[in-house]
């Protein structure tokens, strides 16, 4: 996704429940914004669950490649002062390095994955990076792990690793960089997750009309009835219309069916949430890591549109379908 490099000033927001179409009940309607969790500049947050401590990673900020902050409840957040990510390998050029994802891959080691700009075509593409904490430092490998240039580039990351131990990495052609469609795809790795092992599958692109010229964003996760289930953002990054939906399938590689209205957006949370997006699930505290994510974390913008900040809230699953929920 893209970086608004603003300054970080944080503004005060406030806010109380809302009822909108879209998102599970919610107290009386309100059209203040809501409160951060972290309230200053931290897109396309990624949270990671190790032991008792969450890590929230997002896109650079003015100081860091790779910025996060840590918390023991999801609700109160500590950002740290120091960069998961200090050197970006020889092929990636600085100031755009967005969209992180991070994994414990078990062994002791944790994978980043990451866009950076290629120095060599100028596009964004992705690469791998590991480190012995979840803190890092991370340190890349010397050379892109998915660059298709012919597509515009490839952003947004998000490993996958199913029931049967097969690893995957989901991500988005920028073909919107180049007037090309965006297409969310699916791609299979070894088990160290650090090479590309068989053919990429298409899954969706831009099909309807609150999607706008762009999909993005993708993460994907089984619902509670064992389907596969896609969550993804749509339309235009800068604005309101940015938003978040959903689409199901039988099979890892689809066919996927899209749901036709967005799982969330500026109009469903009555302004609440200002063009949300860049979303990761994860498991509440206690839950251990069992069963389905219930917590869905987000960006959106501040009033003056000057930094999109995080904000964690409650997901339900409803016949196997999942429903955002408005804090009451």
């Amino acid at each position: 996704m893209s970086v608004l490099l603003a300054g970080v000033l944080a503004l005060g927001v406030s806010g109380c429940a809302a009822t909108t179409p879209g998102a599970a009940p919610g107290a009386a309607l309100d059209v203040s914004p809501a409160p951060f969790a972290i309230d200053q500049d931290f897109a396309d947050p990624d949270v990671l669950l190790v032991d008792d401590t969450y890590y929230a990673y997002a896109t650079n900020s003015l100081v860091a490649n790779v910025q996060y902050a840590t918390s023991s409840d999801l609700d109160s957040w500590e950002v740290a002062d120091t960069d998961v990510f200090p050197e970006l390998p020889e092929w990636a050029d600085t100031r755009k390095t967005w969209a992180p994802d991070v994994s414990d891959r078990g062994d002791g080691t944790f994978l980043l994955y990451f866009t950076a700009a290629d120095k060599a075509s100028g596009k964004q593409c992705i690469g791998v990076a590991t480190a012995p904490a979840a803190t890092g430092p991370f340190v890349g490998d010397p050379s892109p792990l998915i660059c298709p240039i012919d597509q515009g580039g490839a952003i947004d990351a998000s490993s996958f690793v199913d029931l049967d131990g097969s690893r995957w990495v989901l991500w988005k052609n920028d073909g919107n960089c180049c007037a090309l469609d965006t297409w969310l795809q699916i791609t299979p790795l070894s088990a160290d997750g650090l090479t590309v092992t068989g053919d990429t599958t298409k899954l969706i692109k831009q099909t309807q009309g609150w999607e706008g010229d762009v999909v993005e964003a993708p993460v994907l996760v089984r619902g509670p009835d064992d389907r596969y289930v896609l969550f993804y953002s749509a339309n235009s990054y800068a604005d309101e219309s940015y938003a978040m939906g959903f689409a199901t399938a039988s099979t890892i590689v689809g066919p996927y069916v899209s749901d036709p209205r967005p799982l969330l957006s500026t109009d469903s949370t009555n302004e609440r949430y200002l063009g949300p997006g860049g979303q990761d699930l994860v498991f509440a505290p206690g839950a251990g890591g069992a069963g389905t994510p219930s917590r869905i974390v987000l960006h959106s913008w501040d009033p003056a549109y000057v930094y999109r900040g995080l904000s964690v809230l409650d997901l339900d699953w409803i016949d196997g379908r999942p429903s955002v929920r408005l804090p009451g």
